[in-house]
């Protein structure tokens, strides 16, 4: 049985069969979601797919957590995932229908969509999405908010597909007579003669108590959506896939819902009788086959016998043979039980009560409501007066309308008639004739159409009646048969016609004159301004599009007043007149182009050349969206549709978007056009182009920064990209000029003061566009060190200002940027510096480009300021050697080298350093002094001990132990000790050690470091006085005569000690400190220290 479930289970199951447990099918469908956002249209499909099928089928829990993610989709940029989420919303609402409340405003959303597929595939899922919705408030126990919201949804979506019937896409009208279909069927009773479908759900399953979707008006809204669906199927525009999509709806109704079968065989005999006169040969000849096919399916129908002769007279009218008929009419033992069950459900019958209508009513109501009944009573009416003799007439009275020749669509849709003559083939005609008058407005009253038809008859008789006597006819020959309600009807009186002379040929040239040019040029405005005013009834009769001819031809081609009235009204309210004004636009460009086909004398009448016509007119146009003194609403969207919908735009109209855009309030808007006109006017795209260019060098940040925005987007597309760079090259070329260009000055420019001197706004104007495009085209940095070298100083300081964020933007890989350090030109070494300076001031150095900059300072540009920026990737030998150099130079310059070498500089963790912080104070302690002098050696170490965070008490006794042990001892190394023990006190006992181990290193050799060490000794009493106490005698003195102030305390310091204490103490020492020669025992004397 397993097997067998695999075997069946979709290929989507299978393959995430392994991912059955929540776990694992959550975390597929967050990869499965986050790969369709990143991923192309094909893997966005399938991800979109395998979402829906883990969601619904595998995974249902997971539905609720992922619903928001997978539905926001629906703005997706694909067609083809949007068409997926409509699939999805539709599996989901039938599977999961406590969801619906959320999925309602997606799929009324996407039946907004832009592209007709997904609206299409959106009106088919609504179908199953609304039977989900009316089951779902059939079945719930207690009708929430939440239910009401839902159902007021679903009527929305309702009303808004039932108007997509006059879509112009065939396919969606197509889809919403579906979906009609579908409220027809759910919204009504089934009957006992109903096919029934499995799983179907009709009114009868709606509860009585259910509010919100009573049953009564739901049966109302499916009646009035039948007729609907009728009306749709008996105009006169309909398609023939629409049409034939109405007839296999309207079959469908009737057999799953007999009680409309009525309905629908008057909607095909009218239809049968009024043909569509948009159809052509072969499309008439589809739909009546299939028309056919359609009736001899309602044929099979058991309710189909109470219309068998109007089916079964249709059907031979369409051609189908006695046999066929046989064949598929209803057998007589389902009709007879059929008959009984109705007669089983008929109520006993009572007597009627008789009412004689108001004849006068009656007749007075020239429009009246028509139903079948109504027509029946008609058809009747007709019958019992259609003898041979009234049908004689009407084919005689019929002869004079016919063509010469028959039509090649009568000779291919005629069939004989088999049964003519018959009663059934008389009742067909009066079937046929009875729709026909009730489409001409006459109602079922029997006395109205009778004297319609009387009146009808006599006119036509009397036009060819050539003899002097009076003529009678009589109506109603013989009593007519009482019809389905005895309403009484008054017996026509005979009408007496009287001889009417011959009427003389009217000549209009003998009886008019000619009008006056003013009376016929009042005339013309009188009539322009009637067709003016028109507009809603034009509307409302569906002519709307001849009515903008006739103005726009008229416009074209009349004189100027005419023109002017037009004009005017446009101007009145161009929000609604636009879709006018572009039609005349069109009218006047065809004029202008010559290939217009009516009357060129009328154009005589309009001395203006029709490009001047042209221009004239959409420039008015323009100025009335753009005038301050009477702001149009949406004025901004017109603009865009004139300029982009234009048959061409002139160039005075270029110019008024030109000096549009120089205005910050309309600039946003404008530029945006612009950019856009680049794109979709090819023809003039250099013109459009060299106006968004020219404000890129504007002084208004706002104006400037959009246009800039505008052109690197159309560079990044790749329009005009060669042009676009010549304009930023040759910008920047005006900064070798020594004074500043007139071109950038102007009022167009914002700058309407001319400056004859360079300054930094107009260094920036040349520069702006020409930075915006580096980082796309990273070869134009050549450009600019060509031109740097020819700059003077101040434009010189202010490009190097203002290139920190386009070369960030290109980055230290850039392969331009290196070719730039390694082919640096002569003069602009301090352009190839601050470049360096800014691809590593927050990251270190790249090996490349550390190899340029070491090849170039060796074999070109010996200035050692060159490698300051690579210094963290030089080696520690190479950085040691240069460190003389490197402290030499200004103080500022000096800091930002220890900045780079202890790391201070970088904000980040990726910092590396050749010299570890002791390294350097090391290094900078021997170097050579004559390479460096000594001033400058201290201010460096200096600036060392200034980094605390770098230079901790643990680092600087690192820096003291490896000094003093080389020989000779440098000659800063005693500075060193008093700073770090100035900066750090609690090294007050490793400086001490040091002080000990200096006497037997003999410090006293060397004279400044001996200097250094009694200024120590004296910093650091009176910790220093064991120190002093293990000092020769001669070098004790010494100290005593560099620093006298030494001696007392060091006295007292020798009398506080106990006897035991003293007897260490040298006796020579003792005589330095009280000047008394004291005895001693040469034994006991000790040798000087460092002596073996």
């Amino acid at each position: 049985m397993a097997s067998d479930g695999d075997a069946r289970r979709s290929t989507a199951a299978q393959y995430f069969a392994e991912d059955d447990d929540e776990g694992g099918s959550e975390n597929r469908i967050v990869n499965l979601l986050n790969e369709a956002m990143m991923g192309d249209e094909k893997v966005k499909v399938d991800n979109l797919r395998k979402v829906q099928e883990i969601a619904i089928n595998l995974s249902p829990s997971l539905l609720d957590n992922f619903l928001d993610e997978i539905l926001a989709f629906q703005r997706d940029r694909n067609s083809d995932a949007r068409k997926i989420i409509v699939g999805f919303i539709e599996e989901v609402s039938k599977k999961e229908p406590d969801v619906l409340p959320r999925l309602c405003n997606s799929l009324l959303a996407l039946l907004n969509d832009e592209s007709v597929q997904v609206q299409k595939r959106a009106v088919q899922s609504a179908s199953q999405v609304y039977k989900a919705t009316l089951m779902w408030i059939s079945k719930a126990k207690t009708v929430s908010e939440s239910h009401d919201k839902t159902w007021q949804q679903m009527i929305q979506i309702r009303n808004m597909i039932s108007d997509m019937v006059d879509h112009d896409n065939d396919g969606i009208r197509t889809q919403a007579v579906k979906f009609l279909e579908m409220i027809v069927l759910l919204q009504t009773y089934v009957e006992a003669d109903s096919v029934r479908k499995p799983n179907d759900f009709s009114l009868d399953d709606v509860p009585m108590a259910l509010k919100i979707a009573k049953r009564r008006r739901l049966e109302d809204e499916a009646v009035a959506t039948l007729e609907h669906i009728i009306k749709f199927h008996g105009s006169a525009h309909i398609s023939s896939v629409n049409l034939m999509a109405c007839m296999g709806t309207l079959t469908l109704i009737a057999k799953m819902r007999p009680q409309y079968m009525a309905k629908v065989i008057i909607a095909f005999e009218t239809l049968h009788t009024n043909l569509p006169p948009t159809l052509s040969k072969s499309q008439v000849s589809s739909v009546r086959k299939h028309l056919k096919l359609q009736l001899l399916n309602l044929l099979k129908h058991p309710a189909a016998f109470e219309m068998l002769s109007n089916i079964t007279t249709l059907l031979m009218d369409l051609g189908a043979t006695q046999s066929e008929i046989a064949k598929n009419s209803p057998k007589p033992d389902e009709v007879r039980k059929r008959q009984k069950k109705l007669d089983a459900q008929l109520p006993p019958l009572k007597k009627p009560k008789l009412e004689v209508p108001d004849v006068s009513t009656a007749i007075d109501n020239t429009k009246p409501s028509l139903s079948s009944s109504d027509i029946d009573r008609l058809e009747g009416f007709i019958a019992d007066r259609l003898g041979p003799d009234m049908a004689a007439q009407l084919v005689m009275q019929a002869m004079k309308f016919l063509p010469e020749k028959m039509p090649n669509t009568f000779s291919s849709t005629y069939t004989p008639i088999a049964a003519a003559g018959t009663h059934g083939q008389i009742k067909h005609v009066a079937r046929l004739m009875a729709t026909q008058l009730a489409s001409a407005g006459f109602g079922p009253d029997c006395t109205r159409a009778s004297a319609a038809l009387t009146s009808v008859f006599n006119k036509k008789l009397l036009e060819d009646d050539d003899e002097d006597d009076d003529i009678v006819i009589p109506m109603d020959a013989e009593p007519s048969k009482p019809m389905e309600a005895p309403i009484p009807v008054p017996a026509p009186v005979p009408v007496k016609i009287a001889k009417i002379p011959k009427i003389k040929n009217l000549k209009l040239a003998e009886i008019t004159k000619p009008l006056s040019s003013k009376a016929r040029n009042k005339m013309v405005q009188m009539a322009v301004q009637r067709i003016l005013k028109a507009d809603n009834d034009a509307v409302l009769g569906g002519a709307m599009v001849t009515r903008c001819k006739i103005l726009t031809s008229l416009a074209s081609q009349f004189p100027a007043d005419v023109r002017d009235e037009i004009y005017n009204y446009i101007i009145e309210d161009v929000s609604d007149h636009c879709d006018l004004a572009l039609q005349w636009l069109y009218e006047e460009y065809s004029y202008m182009q010559g290939f217009n086909r009516s009357n060129s004398l009328l154009r005589k009448q309009n001395a203006e050349a029709p490009e001047e016509n042209y221009n004239k007119l959409l420039c008015g146009i323009i100025n009335t969206l753009i005038s301050p003194e009477q702001p149009v609403k949406d004025h901004e969207t017109l603009m865009w549709r004139i300029y982009l919908e234009s048959p061409t735009i002139t160039d005075d109209a270029v110019e008024i978007l030109k000096a549009q855009c120089g205005n910050e309030d309309s600039a946003p808007s404008c530029i945006d056009l612009l950019e856009h006109l680049v794109t979709k006017r090819p023809p003039k795209q250099l013109l459009f182009l060299n106006c968004l260019l020219l404000y890129t060098a504007h002084e208004s940040t706002l104006i400037r920064t959009r246009a800039i925005q505008a052109v690197y987007d159309l560079y990044e597309k790749g329009v005009q990209c060669k042009v676009i760079e010549d304009y930023a090259i040759f910008y920047l070329g005006f900064l070798r000029l020594a004074h500043p260009p007139e071109v950038i000055f102007g009022e167009d420019r914002g700058r309407p003061v001319t400056v004859k001197d360079w300054n930094e706004n107009c260094v920036k104007a040349c520069l702006y566009l020409y930075l915006s495009l580096l980082p796309l085209n990273e070869s134009m940095i050549h450009e600019l060190a060509k031109i740097y070298v020819q700059t003077v100083a101040d434009v010189k300081r202010t490009i190097l200002r203002l290139l920190e964020q386009p070369i960030r933007g290109m980055g230290m890989e850039s392969p331009q940027l290196l070719k730039l350090v390694e082919e640096c030109p002569k003069g602009a070494e301090t352009l190839v510096t601050r470049v360096i300076h800014i691809l590593t001031e927050k990251s270190p150095p790249s090996t490349e480009l550390v190899n340029r900059v070491r090849d170039l300072y060796h074999s070109r540009v010996s200035d050692v300021r060159f490698l300051i920026p690579v210094l963290n990737g030089l080696t520690k030998k190479e950085v040691i050697g240069a460190l003389p150099k490197l402290i030499s130079l200004n103080p500022v310059v000096v800091k930002e080298v220890f900045n780079r070498l202890l790391g201070t500089h970088s904000e980040g963790s990726s910092y590396t350093s050749p010299l570890t912080p002791a390294e350097l104070l090391i290094a900078l302690h021997n170097i050579d002094t004559t390479k460096a002098d000594m001033k400058t050696i201290m201010k460096a170490t200096s600036l060392c001990f200034a980094e605390q965070q770098a230079y901790t008490q643990e680092v600087l006794a690192v820096v003291m132990q490896s000094l003093m042990e080389q020989s000779p001892l440098p000659t800063l190394f005693m500075r060193t000790v008093i700073q770090s023990l100035a900066l750090y006190p609690r090294l007050i006992g490793f400086i001490m050690n040091i002080l000990q181990r200096l006497i037997q290193k003999q410090v006293w050799k060397q004279k400044k470091v001996w200097e250094g060490f009694v200024k120590c000794c004296q910093r650091t009493k009176p910790q220093s006085f064991q120190v002093l106490l293990q000092l020769p005698i001669l070098q004790l003195e010494d100290v005593f005569n560099i620093c006298p102030d030494l001696k007392k305390p060091l006295l007292e310091h020798v009398q506080s000690l106990t006897d035991n204490q003293k007897m260490h103490v040298p006796p020579g020492v003792m005589e330095v400190l009280t000047g008394i020669k004291m005895e001693v025992d040469p034994a006991n004397q000790p040798g000087p220290p460092g002596d073996e």
